[in-house]
Formats: structure tokens, sequence, C-alpha cells
């Protein structure tokens, strides 16, 4: 076997942005090291590309590790090069975001990872260029979530109208004006209506909808514009 003549090691390594919503605030997964350097700083959650893994298995693997779930969405941001970017051995880091329902994930994997669910508007200081790696990826899922339905990636199975135009108020920390969201979400025909009725809410009036996943799968690419008139 022949091998290219270049002879230094790098390491490659994923680092993942978990946003979580729990149906008031998005959430970032972030774990609080235990071992050098950086060590009891905040980090973002991640591991090494192995020798045999394709990039996807790879993501998918140190997902299902740290939330026992599979089937995530997720979705490249970028590159992270720079040769000092790591103080122990020459790392690239490829970044990525994903989305998950806090209430589906498995609770005691997060736990084993010595990790918390923490507020994106109360984020910590993090360790080496993962502060630039969140606001890159707070900057793709706000621009794909006003043209694309991902949001619903962070909803539970069934949901209100008013609980998704909260998810979205917390995707760009501003309010909404309710009339136009709620025209604007059914004019997608992406919802379907269950014939049941939220029991949680105040009024016990507010219907509770499901995802057409065939329309949603279809139209994933398509341009909605959820937003653009939603803002107050």
């Amino acid at each position: 076997m022949t091998n290219y003549p270049h002879t230094n090691r790098i390491l490659v390594a994923l680092d993942c942005i978990v946003f979580g919503f729990d149906g008031e605030d998005i959430k970032l997964l972030l774990i609080k090291r235990n071992f050098d350097p950086e060590r009891g700083k905040w980090s973002l959650m991640g591991g090494f590309l192995e020798a045999n893994e394709d990039l996807e298995v790879a993501t998918n693997r140190i997902l299902f590790d740290l939330t026992g779930l599979k089937d995530i969405y997720f979705e490249e941001v970028q590159t992270f090069g720079k040769v000092a970017r790591d103080p122990v051995e020459r790392t690239l880091s490829i970044c990525f975001f994903a989305l998950i329902n806090i209430h589906e994930y498995d609770q005691e994997a997060v736990r084993n990872h010595n990790a918390n669910w923490i507020s994106l508007k109360d984020r910590p200081q993090l360790i080496f260029d993962h502060n630039q790696m969140v606001d890159l990826a707070l900057e793709r899922l706000r621009y794909k979530a006003a043209l694309h339905p991902i949001g619903f990636e962070l909803l539970p199975e069934k949901f209100t109208i008013p609980q998704l135009q909260k998810l979205y108020e917390a995707i760009y920390d501003t309010p909404m004006d309710r009339r136009n969201f709620s025209r604007k979400i059914v004019s997608t025909n992406l919802l379907l209506d269950t014939g049941e009725k939220n029991q949680n809410s105040a009024t016990k009036r507010a219907i509770l909808y499901s995802l057409n996943k065939e329309k949603y799968l279809k139209q994933f690419n398509a341009f909605h514009y959820f937003i653009s008139d939603s803002m107050r």
C-alpha cells in the first residue's frame, strides 16, 4: 500500500452544538470538563473521528452516545482549523448543530457525560473557540428556521400553534404577532388537526396539531418564510 509522504498527525474532532427546547427556552447541552486542559470549565459536547468512520456515521454515533436518540436532525456549520486552537495537539474541528426535543432525550446518558442543559440566554464562557461555534450555529439556526420548517424538530409529536409560536419567539428572542404567525403557519399546510385539545392549557381550547411528515419531507427545502411579517 502506498502512503502519502506527509507524516504529521492531525486529529479530527467533531464538536456538537446541541440545541434543545423545553417549552419555554432554547437550551444548549454543555459539559463541565473533568480533565485537562481547561479542567472545570464549560465545553461543547463532542468526540474524535475514528479512522474507519464516515463523518455522518461518526456524528450519529456521538449524538446517540450523548442523548440516547437516533435519527436526530443535524447539519454541518463550519470547520475550525487554526493552528493553536487546541493547546494539546494539532486538531481540526468539524462543528455541527443538532436539534432535539428535550423531553425525549435519555437523561441518564446526559448525566453519564457530566452534562447539563443551560439556557442560551445564560450561556457561560466556553473553552477554546467554542463560543464562536455557538454563535455561528445560532446564526445558521435562525436563518434556516425563518425559511424552512426545521423548528418542528424541537417540538413534541403533538403541539399547539401557541407552543409553536413560543418556540420561534425563543429562537429569535423576540415577540411575534399572534395572528400573523398563526396565518403563516396554517398556510404552509404542514399541520394536521389531531381532533384533540390541549388539556394542560388554561382554557382547554387550544387544538393539538401534528406534523404532516410526508409533506414536511417533500417541502423541507421549499421557502415558507415563517417569520417575515410575524415579528412586532
